[in-house]
């Protein structure tokens, strides 16, 4: 699975100036998957521009259900780990209802693949399976074209100048 989605995003490839590539692995809910995120970073503006997650879980009754549970659970991910600010003005927490959780727009949404591994194994868990994987993938892909380490979310223009 690591090495289908690391195949299928073109590691080892070279990439632009200013772009990298991170991996990374999740065992969730009954369900692997690896992603491979490419990001750009370029003053200190960060964007996510392709996604490649291939999932290992178990025997697929619905593969478009798996498709858009994957696509969903990046979605999330990459909100949380854009935008997922909590502020506190006087003690009280300002994000009181979902009307505050900015998510991700279609002009900021990076190209999503997924790719399923054949399995006869036991279904899997598949419902926001991709969620946790997402967060470390860019990250790692952070790393690669900027050489720092993020240590908090949400990832802040400032963390990447």
């Amino acid at each position: 699975m690591l090495e289908l989605a690391a195949e299928k995003a073109g590691w080892g490839k070279p990439l632009p100036a200013g772009h990298g590539r991170g991996i990374a692995v999740v065992n969730n809910i009954g369900s692997y998957n690896a992603q491979v995120a490419e990001v750009s970073v370029e003053q200190g503006k960060l964007r996510v521009h392709h996604v490649v997650c291939a999932v290992d879980c178990g025997h697929v009754i619905n593969p478009a259900g798996v498709e858009q549970q994957i696509q969903s659970g990046i979605v999330y991910g990459l909100s949380a780990a854009l935008k997922g600010a909590i502020t506190i003005d006087h003690g009280r927490v300002v994000q009181g209802n979902f009307n505050h959780y900015d998510v991700l727009r279609i002009d900021e949404m990076p190209v999503v693949e997924v790719h399923i591994v054949p399995s006869q194994a036991a279904p899997g868990g598949i419902g926001e399976a991709s969620t946790p994987t997402i967060i470390p993938a860019v990250a790692n892909a952070i790393f690669a074209a900027t050489g720092k380490r993020l240590r908090k979310l949400p990832i802040r223009p400032e963390d990447l100048a």
